[in-house]
Order: structure tokens, then sequence, then C-alpha cells
């Protein structure tokens, strides 16, 4: 509720600064007001406030944003992390077939992604390991 309060206050603001410096631009340009130091610093200051406003608002709004976003993420990243251990698991297992060679482990998983495209990464590594196996009987 609290952020909605200060997108609402904020972009009420905003819009006040930006007619009362579109208006004072205009005087300005159509010659009813003098160009002298006041109106200079009432312009910038318009520039500035109006500028200022502009950012906090959607800085605002990218925050809120960003905070309705990570509800949804902790199953996903549950996921991956469990993905993740599983890949890391075939692959130690993988390396350790091979003797301690990660680079020898890494070719065999390129070129099981070279002969079936559009795996994911744990049937690569199954299928190596597999192959390994098989390639040892």
């Amino acid at each position: 509720m609290g952020n909605q309060v200060v997108i609402i206050v904020g972009t009420f603001i905003l819009l006040i600064t930006g007619l009362l410096l579109g208006y004072v631009l205009s005087q300005l340009v159509l010659g009813y007001l003098t160009f002298n130091l006041l109106t200079l610093f009432g312009t910038f200051s318009l520039i500035l406030i109006f500028g200022t406003l502009y950012y906090v608002l959607f800085w605002q709004l990218r925050r809120e944003q960003s905070q309705v976003v990570p509800e949804t993420r902790p199953e996903q990243a549950q996921t991956q992390i469990t993905a993740q251990i599983a890949d890391n698991h075939l692959k130690n297992k993988l390396i350790a077939k091979l003797g301690g060679d990660a680079a020898a482990a890494e070719r065999l998983i390129d070129q099981a992604k070279l002969n079936y495209p559009g795996m994911p990464e744990t049937w690569y590594c199954e299928r190596v390991i597999d192959d390994l196996e098989r390639d040892q009987r």
C-alpha cells in the first residue's frame, strides 16, 4: 500500500511540475516573460524537480516489479539447483571413470552434443557414462 501512495503522489507532483514547466517555457518562448536570472533559475529548478521525480517514480515502479518476481522464483530456483547438483554429480562420476581427465570428459560430452543435439545436459553425461561402461565390457 505504501508503494502505491508514493507512486500516486509522485505522479501527481510530476504532472503539476510538468504543466508548470511547460507554461513557463511557453511564456519564455512567446516573449511574455523576460529572460533574466530569476526565470533561468526557476526554469532550471523546474527541470531538476521534474527529472528527479521522473527518475524516482520509475525507480519505485521498477523496484515494485522486482519485488513481485521473486515470489514465483523459489520453485524454479530449487529445480535449477537440483538439476545442477545432478549434473555435477554425473560429471564428477564421468571424470572419475576417465581417471580425473576433465578435458576428456568435456570432449566426450561435446561429441555427444554433436551426435544427439537438443537433449538435456544430464542426458549427455548419462549417455557418455553408458558408452564408457559398454566399451569397458
